[in-house]
């Protein structure tokens, strides 16, 4: 006859040994206990974790133990639906033997699954993000290629602009003429301007004066007479 309970006893001691710090026991009556199973990540990489409660019932190993996730880290719901599923199987491959370091080993290969297919997302992410930079680079560079229908549209937008600009200048000429009047146009405009200096002259009346000192070397100047008998202008033309 199978002694569950020393059987029960002898793989509890083991996993206390084996787990140390992992290991935390609940309660004596029924047995039950749990696991903490970390991931084995590389350098820099988020590990995943995963509690287990196991509880040993009466016919243990015989009857597979009960077992539930009691907390977890950076798993999703389908990674934990994934873990139960591995325990079921293994628990029934396994009746009658003490199981728990198996279990707890399946379940330790099965985070490291679920890390190296955690790396193989962020990296197809991190090739998807760099070919989209990409892509756009080349668009930002190579710009829109040409087609019959957005030329015409550009061209459409071209010469309007265009024709918006000469109708700004011709207006803006047309001010700039109005304002700059000629000689001849100022007088047409304003007949007081040709009596202007005769006006001056006439408010002026005795108070002009005139400078004589310009005039008296006059008198000095040799100035040539026609009378003269050796008097001989000189023929331009002849020259």
């Amino acid at each position: 006859m199978t002694d569950y309970a020393e059987e029960q006893r002898n793989e509890l001691e083991a996993l206390e040994s084996i787990y140390a710090d992992s290991f935390t026991v609940l309660s004596t009556s029924p047995t039950s206990f749990s696991i903490t199973i970390t991931s084995e990540a590389g350098e820099d990489e988020e590990n995943v974790e995963v509690a287990i409660k196991f509880t040993y019932v009466e016919n243990y190993p015989d009857e597979a133990p009960l077992y539930e996730i009691v907390s977890q880290e950076n798993l999703e719901c389908t990674d934990t639906s994934s873990l139960l599923t591995l325990l079921e199987e293994q628990a029934q491959e396994n009746l009658g033997m003490v199981m728990i370091f198996t279990l707890v080993s399946g379940v330790q290969d099965k985070l490291n699954e679920i890390v190296d297919q955690i790396k193989t997302r962020r990296e197809e992410e991190k090739v998807k993000k760099e070919k989209e930079v990409e892509e756009a680079e080349k668009v930002r560079f190579h710009g829109t290629p040409v087609t019959i229908e957005n030329f015409l549209s550009w061209k459409a937008t071209f010469d309007a602009e265009v024709e918006d600009l000469k109708t700004k200048k011709q207006k803006e000429e047309q001010q700039s003429g109005k304002s700059k009047l000629t000689g001849k146009q100022l007088f047409e405009r304003d007949h007081n301007l040709d009596t202007s200096d005769i006006r001056f002259l006439e408010e002026a009346g005795n108070n002009v004066e005139v400078d004589e000192s310009l005039f008296q070397e006059l008198d000095d100047l040799d100035l040539d007479d026609e009378d003269d008998p050796d008097y001989n202008p000189i023929d331009i033309e002849s020259d």
